[in-house]
């Protein structure tokens, strides 16, 4: 996923209100939309590096757009809104080799009257759904975790994957760990201790967890490499 223009590097001042961040250019302070429902645990420092788009719309209420930031010498991509864009052209160009080769993809699809998935692929005559979540916490250099925050919408989808298989599908959660260079992928079982139990019964009732690490720089965001998932 290519961002439309360079971006521009700026300071993190503060976030607030949820989607508002006060970012320093030079010696201007802008305020950029926050793209990200999230905690962004551990990543809100005052005075990080940033980066920041610029969209000249004169319709937008604020032209700037918070897309990554600098941690510990780690870029952290948080614009939430490019993760299925990042995992579809992933999907497209046989970035993740478990559904690589497929013969169809579409997006948004739902499973029931409440919940729809991220992707329905077909391969093979074979019927995949792909829920995609986007991981942005790492509390060691190593380990990116999910989830930042306790995630009931989280669970509510691990059960109905669960139901999806039980109806015939093949399916996956993946998940997009947006941070540079980590190694390994865990649940943050200490923040949503039933979002770990949930993710247990899902691996055990034959649900698929992939987790994949992003190559980051100011003028894409694409698919790199799979990671270890790791759990105790």
């Amino acid at each position: 996923m290519e961002f439309n223009k360079s971006l521009i590097k700026g300071k993190f001042i503060k976030r607030y209100k949820r989607f508002f961040a006060d970012i320093k250019l030079n010696k201007e302070i802008v305020i950029a939309h926050c793209p990200n429902t999230g905690s962004m645990m551990g990543l809100l420092d005052e005075g990080n590096e940033v980066y920041i788009s610029k969209n000249d719309d004169p319709k937008r209420k604020l032209k700037y757009t918070l897309e990554i930031i600098k941690v510990k010498k780690k870029l952290v991509g948080v614009n939430t809104h490019f993760a299925n864009k990042i995992v579809h052209h992933g999907l497209s160009n046989n970035l993740i080799k478990e559904v690589a080769n497929n013969d169809k993809i579409k997006p948004e699809v739902f499973f029931d009257k409440e919940t729809r998935f991220d992707f329905l692929i077909e391969k093979n005559k074979q019927k995949i759904f792909v829920e995609v979540k986007n991981v942005t916490l790492f509390r060691n250099a190593k380990t990116a975790e999910f989830p930042d925050a306790i995630t009931s919408r989280g669970s509510k989808h691990l059960k109905t994957l669960i139901e999806a298989i039980k109806k015939g599908y093949k399916t996956y959660l993946f998940f997009l760990v947006q941070i540079q260079g980590v190694e390994n992928f865990k649940i943050a079982k200490d923040i949503d201790k039933e979002y770990y139990q949930n993710y247990l019964l899902a691996k055990k009732a034959g649900v698929n967890f992939l987790a994949y690490r992003c190559e980051i720089n100011s003028k894409e965001i694409k698919i790199e490499k799979k990671i270890k998932i790791i759990n105790d």
